[in-house]
């Protein structure tokens, strides 16, 4: 078996090869031996010439691929290519456009950015413990500057802060301790008012944790948290009490949406933000260690165009 990848290039090569598609993912969705994902069936036979599998526990729907109950599912589109893809999306820092992934790997626009959010599927965090510690929250408003606005349209959308027509995005940053990098938790809100933000702070940090804010009275009233105020018309940082960490995150976020991805609708955003957060919080594995990590998430999620296109708003994942 040849050396797996820890590059880019060592990556196109080596999944150009389909045997290295199927033994390296199914080293990871299977790592104690194959099993049928519709029964979990150890029964099965493996069918070399149709690249498949076939269960022996006799139900409707027996053969099955590396792809069944992943994202990736009903794709006419290579494992070559999806991996490839894969590996662009989770390690570029800034993103990468479905144009860009499009002429990279020979296939259309469409199916570039239907690939990419079914990938960004994958990156979804789940339900993870409590962030705890030293925690920092804060939000920020994703939409156009006024500055690239004609007038009239400025005047109409640009009111009191200029939040009006954005969409508020609300950040939770936990900072390093014993030696790991800080990890960070995003989520859509619909404004930035107490009874939007405080759920979040109270579903994401543990009770009693250290809790770093601006001086935006939503947060006012977390007496369960040693919260501490830095209010930023008078000064940005005093010793521990700062929201840098997440103004990092902020930064890299909007530099990716606004430098990558141009325009993102509201509808589609924190599938963008899960694909963020999933490469800040990671940002110390090496490319192949990221892309390892993905991989071995594929499992249970599906995203199919119509959901994506919000004509089906019945789906249980990826969409809630």
């Amino acid at each position: 078996m040849e050396q797996e990848p820890t590059t880019l290039q060592e990556a196109i090569v080596y999944f150009s090869n389909p045997a290295n598609c199927r033994e390296h993912v199914v080293a990871r969705r299977w790592p104690d031996g194959v099993t049928c994902p519709r029964c979990g069936s150890k029964d099965i036979l493996f069918l070399e010439k149709y690249n498949r599998w076939q269960c022996r526990a006799g139900h409707g729907a027996p053969q099955f691929t590396l792809k069944t109950g992943t994202p990736m599912e009903d794709s006419p589109i290579g494992l070559d290519k999806w991996l490839t893809a894969m590996w662009l999306l989770v390690n570029c820092k800034n993103g990468v456009s479905s144009c860009e992934i499009a002429r990279a790997i020979g296939i259309t626009q469409k199916s570039a950015w239907f690939m990419d959010h079914r990938i960004r599927c994958m990156l979804g965090i789940g339900t993870p413990d409590k962030l705890s510690g030293h925690v920092e929250a804060d939000e920020t408003f994703i939409g156009g500057k006024a500055r690239n606005m004609h007038a009239w349209k400025r005047a109409i959308r640009i009111t009191g802060t200029g939040g009006k027509d954005k969409t508020a995005v609300m950040g939770i940053l936990e900072r390093g301790k014993d030696g790991n990098a800080s990890k960070v938790r995003t989520t859509v809100v619909p404004n930035t008012k107490k009874k939007a933000l405080q759920p979040e702070v109270r579903k994401h940090v543990e009770v009693g944790s250290a809790l770093y804010t601006d001086a935006l009275k939503s947060y006012d009233g977390l007496t369960e948290f040693e919260h501490q105020v830095v209010d930023h018309a008078v000064q940005y940082v005093d010793g521990k009490i700062h929201t840098n960490g997440l103004e990092n995150f902020w930064s890299l976020l909007k530099r990716g949406l606004k430098g990558t991805y141009v325009s993102v609708e509201p509808f589609h955003l924190f599938r963008y933000l899960d694909e963020q957060v999933y490469r800040f919080n990671n940002r110390r594995m090496t490319d192949a260690e990221r892309f390892d990590l993905a991989v071995k998430g594929i499992v249970g999620k599906r995203l199919t165009f119509d959901q994506l296109t919000g004509k089906q708003m019945d789906a249980q994942t990826c969409l809630n």
